[in-house]
């Protein structure tokens, strides 16, 4: 074994002997860390009360901008003034087709993979904004399942992103490569 393997293997075996065990020791103590948010007592006399755990419909009373979502939305990539229309559609098919949930790839990708080829720079722009969404969010959105914000109403990709959601063709869509 060579020095450079001894020393690692040493901070490896070093690094887990001094491990604490951090992980819930029991499934519901997962679960509720999974599922509920908590908050810092705001005052001194609350300091003895544990804290106050706020569960997915409470959230939106912590996130500054009024989403009713259980997490908070990440300010948006900054975007080159300069990119072409070529790269854009490059970049959105890709970030249409990777987002993390899988009904929302489905609706997405395929949307791209239909309609993106056809559409202008202000349209590819504003669907990349619409991308900045979260995930859940869109999905809710289009199948109808939550209230439209403002912002989105009326908007010609949404409107588009939404007929493409309801498959009146009854097409069978399946992920497109990337």
């Amino acid at each position: 074994m060579s020095s450079f393997a001894i020393r690692a293997s040493l901070r490896t075996a070093s690094a887990l002997a001094s491990r604490q065990p951090t992980r819930p020791t029991t499934a519901m103590a997962t679960l509720a860390a999974w599922r509920f948010f908590s908050t810092k007592p705001t005052s001194t006399t609350e300091s003895s009360m544990p804290p106050r755990m706020l569960d997915h419909d409470d959230a939106r009373d912590i996130d500054p901008d009024g989403f009713q979502t259980p997490y908070t939305n990440l300010p948006p990539l900054p975007r080159d003034p300069d990119e072409s229309l070529q790269t854009i559609r490059a970049r959105l098919t890709y970030q249409a087709r990777k987002r993390g949930i899988l009904e929302t790839d489905l609706l997405l990708s395929t949307f791209a993979k239909e309609f993106l080829g056809k559409m202008t720079i202000d349209e590819c722009r504003r669907f990349d904004k619409f991308l900045d969404e979260p995930d859940w969010d869109i999905y809710y959105w289009v199948t109808g399942k939550k209230e439209v914000p403002e912002r989105w109403k009326g908007d010609a990709v949404f409107e588009k992103i939404v007929k493409h959601a309801k498959n009146e063709g009854r097409v069978v869509r399946q992920m497109p490569a990337l």
